[in-house]
């Protein structure tokens, strides 16, 4: 073979060999021919080549089967989108904008001038007809210089608020961070700021949970640490802060609470006035519930603990401290007898409206913005009412008490709520004999039992629910049960280990829903609970006003051991007066404010229950005050003039509370009586108070709303019932035993009060229904249950009734 052919060899060889790539339009390199590859042109390589390229074809095509999806180098488009160097990027450009935009507000954004809620401004106070009530009087302020404020006590602000205040740069950025999260989801307000962030929230900025605030709070807390000293903020801080009583600022608070300047203030009072910071009216111990006083005094010890642990205070030292109990608030101007009350009750008011349009974030900062001044509040207030109402409850029992003669008379404390039915206004409050002699508003506490007065709502939820007894009869005015005291109580034929005791251990037989009504019979109200279902007794209970949110639906609740205010049962008694309609009291009529809105709700809501079983609850209410335990203070006062009226009085268990809730067309007032020690606050017992054995709701409590509500309300009118049954309405049988007795019965029922004698008539009606049990005893007395003496119409004798 010569060169030429050697040569073409060797070309058609490495051409075969290594054809071209046609995808890439270059040909494969091929290995230089040397002596070895000259023998092996014509032989096996030439075919090793061949089939070396069908497996390469092969395998392309699988790998292309395979890559489907994928782009030209094998990788997923997710996998192309999201690479670590592109994630990695998008981060640190996210964070490079953020620091961009965060230098621009920084650049743009100045420290400013203090507030307009930082210039505090009297709130003014006005009667429903326009003319003045109070004003809260000017600022109680005093700025002082830190140097005044003794180091120690300094240290209590930094250990209740912000540990690292002397190292940080002023901000919490977790802190804030969460606050801004909290913001964005809607969960309001969340802890983390910093004593510099709090100064710059209260002097230079408002309180509104707002995504702008904060992060003007950040920028500006930035730059006042870096312009500022740590001392110029904490000054700034402990000025500025409101401490509840009107105090602003430390000077102001010391006073208020201890009676000495800042500069005496001891480290055991600056950690409470610290503490106070958290929650200035529920810590403050003069009004503070028991709970308030538990969490106060908490924050009190975790104050002095963070000082122990920051080395600012001596363990040993901390280990002697007992907490110092602040002194009673002292009489600031204008706000003596109920004005106090009335203010005090209007704040609340609006505080709680603020909150819920989303002012504020809680109560206790809606309180602050109220207490920032610049309020222009018309209460519903009357003045004559108001004035008739603190006459009333002075000439019935203030006057009556005397604490030099009977111990007893100085615990026992009177509230009273007076609201017009048809626009749920509280036209009139007593809210105790002075605000600067009790602190706590009478008319709006809750923590006592309303007692018998409960018992409408009872009988309210047996009407609107349609119910029936546990034989199935329906429950209405005249439907028999066995009024025998501690008779136990029967669910399904079941005994449900409840028996209640009447007033007095008294037994009444079988008696009518109405006279069970009239004279306040614990057994057949404990009965009917149960035969209602007393899950729905609270539901109704709620619909009327009373929060029975965490309730038990036990019987027990059918004697009214919940707590309630007369502010509460004013509007449950006005809602019955209402025909069902609910009835929210309002003491607040109009609010103005240069700088907020505020939209207040119309007392008057929906049907909450049937109007038939309202009125028919209003129908048999008529025959407490005409045929029970209300009838000397009310039926008989001299100026009733023709009134119609309907209401329940109540006695609590050991004689702790005293009710008597009940209403004319046009008025609806609830007046309550409670034990309360004057040494300690404690619940205590008020038998023999006033001369009396037992202060009863026919007592001191029905003779103050009947002085008051016969000198106010309307003569002439009628309550416009819708109704088939009640006191309005007499009965159309005569209920008796279904046994023959061994002794003919002295008196058949009737709408009017038993006496101890026989009736001088025979009885004219044949009865045409028996009740539903058989008494296990031979009847003494009628089936209404006659006492057994003639003392039972004067609520005050200690046999009356409650």
């Amino acid at each position: 073979m010569g060169r030429a052919e050697e040569r073409r060899a060797r070309q058609r060889g490495g051409r075969r060999a290594a054809p071209p790539t046609r995808s890439s339009g270059t040909a494969a390199p091929t290995r230089p021919a040397g002596p070895a590859s000259v023998g092996t042109v014509e032989g096996g390589p030439v075919e090793g080549g061949r089939a070396a390229a069908r497996r390469a074809a092969k395998g392309k095509a699988g790998r292309a089967a395979a890559g489907a999806g994928k782009g030209k180098d094998g990788k997923s488009f997710i996998r192309r989108l999201f690479t670590w160097k592109k994630i990695v990027g998008g981060f640190l450009g996210v964070c490079l904008l953020g620091m961009g935009a965060f230098v621009v507000l920084y650049m743009m954004i100045d420290i400013p001038k203090g507030n307009a809620d930082a210039t505090l401004q009297s709130n003014v106070y006005k009667y429903s007809d326009g003319s003045l009530l109070t004003r809260d009087g000017k600022r109680n302020r005093e700025i002082v210089p830190l140097s005044k404020v003794p180091k120690s006590v300094q240290k209590t602000f930094v250990a209740a608020e912000n540990k690292t205040f002397y190292k940080d740069n002023g901000i919490d950025l977790k802190g804030t961070a969460r606050g801004l999260l909290n913001t964005l989801s809607g969960k309001g307000a969340q802890g983390g700021s910093t004593i510099t962030q709090q100064y710059v929230k209260n002097y230079y900025l408002t309180q509104n949970q707002t995504v702008s605030r904060k992060l003007k709070e950040l920028v500006i807390s930035l730059k006042l640490d870096r312009e500022k000293s740590k001392d110029y903020i904490l000054a700034g801080y402990i000025n500025t802060s409101y401490y509840g009583r009107g105090a602003y600022g430390i000077q102001a608070a010391a006073q208020a609470y201890y009676r000495v300047d800042a500069e005496k203030l001891s480290v055991r009072q600056g950690a409470y006035l610290a503490a106070l910071l958290q929650a200035p009216n529920q810590y403050d111990w003069a009004i503070a519930s028991d709970t308030g006083r538990r969490l106060v005094q908490a924050r009190w010890n975790y104050v002095l603990d963070n000082m122990v642990g920051q080395g600012w205070l001596d363990k040993a030292e901390r280990d002697k401290m007992t907490f110092p109990k602040p002194k009673a608030p002292k009489a600031a101007p204008g706000m003596d007898g109920q004005v106090g009350y009335l203010v005090n009750a209007a704040n609340n008011q609006l505080a709680k409206q603020l909150v819920a349009q989303g002012s504020a974030d809680n109560v206790n900062d809606a309180l602050n913005l109220v207490d920032a001044g610049g309020w222009t509040i018309t209460l519903n207030i009357d003045k004559k009412k108001q004035t008739a109402l603190e006459k009333a409850a002075k000439s019935q029992l203030t006057s009556k008490l005397d604490p030099k003669k009977r111990s007893v008379d100085a615990d026992v404390q009177a509230g009273a709520v007076s609201v017009n039915p048809k626009t749920g206004a509280v036209v009139a409050m007593y809210g105790g004999k002075s605000y600067y002699q009790h602190y706590r508003n009478n008319a709006t506490r809750v923590d006592y039992q309303p007692a018998s007065t409960f018992k409408p709502v009872i009988l309210a939820a047996a009407f609107d629910e349609a119910a029936q007894t546990q034989t199935g009869k329906p429950i209405t005015a005249n439907t028999m049960y066995d009024g025998t005291s501690k008779r136990p109580v029967v669910d399904k034929g079941v005994k449900v280990g409840f028996a209640p005791q009447n007033e007095d251990d008294h037994d009444y037989g079988p008696i009518t829903v109405q006279t069970a009504m009239n004279y306040s019979v614990n057994s057949v109200f404990a009965q009917m609970g149960v035969d209602v279902g007393m899950d729905k007794v609270l539901k109704v209970a709620s619909r009327l006003g009373m929060d029975t949110a965490d309730l038990k639906a036990v019987p027990a609740q059918t004697l009214g051991t919940m707590g309630a205010s007369p502010l509460q049962m004013a509007g449950v008694y006005a809602t019955l007066d209402n025909h069902g309609k609910k009835v929210t009291p309002s003491i607040i009529k109009s609010v103005e404010n240069s700088r907020r809105t505020v939209d207040l709700p119309n007392p008057i809501g929906g049907q909450v229950i049937d109007r038939n079983a309202a009125d028919s609850v209003t129908s048999v209410l008529t025959g407490v005050v005409d045929d029970g335990t209300a009838k000397i203070s009310v039926r008989d006062n001299a100026n009733r003039d023709g009134r119609k009226v309907a209401g329940k009085t109540g006695t609590s268990d050991e004689n702790r509370s005293a009710w008597f809730s009940g209403y004319t067309p046009d008025l609806v007032t609830s007046v309550g009586l409670f034990g309360e020690s004057k040494k300690n606050g404690a619940q205590v017992s008020m038998y023999k108070a006033g001369g009396y054995p037992r202060v009863n709701g026919g007592g001191f409590p029905a003779q103050i709303w009947a002085a008051y509500m016969f000198g106010v309300s309307q003569t002439g009118l009628k309550f416009d019932l819708e109704t088939d049954q009640g006191a309005a309405v007499q009965p159309t049988y005569t209920p008796t035993v279904s046994q023959t007795p061994t002794q003919t019965p002295s008196q058949t029922p009737s709408s009017q009060a038993p006496t101890s004698q026989s009736p001088s008539q025979t009885p004219t009606q044949t009865p045409t229904q028996t009740p539903t049990q058989t008494p296990t005893q031979t009847p003494t007395q009628t089936p209404t249950g006659t006492p057994t003496n003639g003392n039972i119409d004067n609520p005050l004798n200690p046999n009356g009734r409650p």
